[in-house]
């Protein structure tokens, strides 16, 4: 998707019957925070970027771009989304990473959300799509709730996986994609995975989770099973082939780490 370095935030007219605020957190992201944020500005009333201590250019771009910029020290990706939805003008919100961009399908299918007389749910999701090797992975669309009303939901209070907390609440799908520009390289992901394995592990330990050794030797194996056969990985070629054993190997990442919190509390890991 190729966006104009001379775009500026353009504000959707006045006859939209809905105003809508779009919230990035962001930490370091100057090579790509500009492409998230134009892709928001056909439908975007205020984009609010919510920076957590970035050394780079990232504040200077988002506000060059018009963003409202608040600084919040980094205390959890939960408490940064709410904090970019407590300081948005509107009700509405749609939150993406710094990393991701709207397709032009979606822009208008948010568009036309809001200039629609009625609405039929207070929380809306999208399809997005990553990248790997150049490869888009497009085998198994994910929905991620993306647009809610915050007086109504807020982002549920857990370490990772985080959206609105909308229980049992109908969730209405979006046409168009959210694409997710969030592969470096090997060594990045790798570095993520680690990140991630220990805040879902310290999660599963806080929701009573507690080892297992028969999960830990089953689940990695089919998670492999699951991704490269089951969501057809195997045919985007080498890309599905490694990014398969990756997944696998973050969940026997988060198994032997959910091991490790309990040996460290000084507990005998049941064996179910």
């Amino acid at each position: 998707m190729h966006l104009s370095s001379e775009q500026t935030l353009t504000k959707p007219t006045a006859t939209m019957l809905r105003s809508l605020s779009v919230v990035i957190i962001a930490l370091n992201e100057e090579e790509c925070i500009a492409n998230a944020i134009r892709s928001c500005q056909s439908f975007a009333d205020e984009v609010v970027v919510v920076d957590s201590g970035s050394q780079d250019a990232t504040v200077q771009i988002a506000r060059e771009l018009d963003c409202q910029v608040y600084h919040n020290p980094w205390t959890g990706y939960s408490d940064q989304r709410n904090f970019g939805a407590d300081h948005a003008q509107h009700d509405w919100i749609f939150f993406i990473d710094a990393d991701e961009v709207i397709d032009d399908r979606l822009a208008a299918a948010l568009l036309e959300w809001k200039q629609a007389p009625t609405i039929v749910a207070n929380a809306f999701s999208a399809v997005r799509i990553g990248d790997f090797w150049d490869t888009w992975l497009d085998t198994r669309p994910e929905y991620h709730t993306r647009l809610y009303n915050k007086t109504i939901f807020r982002i549920k209070n857990v370490l990772v996986h985080e959206g609105p907390d909308i229980k049992n609440a109908p969730v209405v799908k979006l046409p168009g994609v959210i694409w997710h520009y969030g592969f470096r390289d090997i060594s990045d992901l790798v570095i993520r995975f680690n990140r991630y394995t220990d805040l879902d592990a310290q999660q599963a330990h806080r929701n009573g989770t507690r080892f297992s050794l028969l999960r830990l030797l089953l689940k990695p194996s089919a998670k492999f099973v699951q991704q490269y056969v089951w969501y057809g990985m195997f045919r985007q070629g080498m890309a599905g082939f490694t990014l398969s054993g990756l997944w696998s190997f973050y969940i026997f990442l988060k198994e032997i780490k959910l091991y490790e919190i309990d040996w460290k509390n000084g507990r005998s890991p049941e064996k179910h």
